[in-house]
């Protein structure tokens, strides 16, 4: 559903009930410019998915050799930089 800021702001009690059933789009200048979702909708969204847990389990496991190969990469550049695809 498409609103107006002008008709989100006169009507927004109704959008926030709407919001509970979809997304709420709010256009400024015939542009989309702000959603208006339900709460629960917003907690999925906002929730740390089960990738970026692992990668930050990942990164505090291998803290020390992630930093060693950024030095030697720093350092040393890619090593096959020079390869071309073709």
């Amino acid at each position: 559903m498409h609103y107006t800021a002008t008709q989100a702001k006169n009507q927004f009690g109704v959008l926030c009930r709407q919001a509970k059933q979809a997304p709420v789009i709010v256009e400024k200048a015939g542009r989309p410019d702000t959603v208006l979702l339900s709460y629960e909708a917003y907690q999925r969204l906002s929730a740390p998915s089960p990738a970026t847990d692992e990668r930050r389990q990942f990164a505090q496991q291998y803290a020390d050799w992630l930093t060693e190969q950024r030095k030697l990469v720093e350092d040393h550049g890619i090593w096959n930089d020079d390869v071309k695809v073709w």
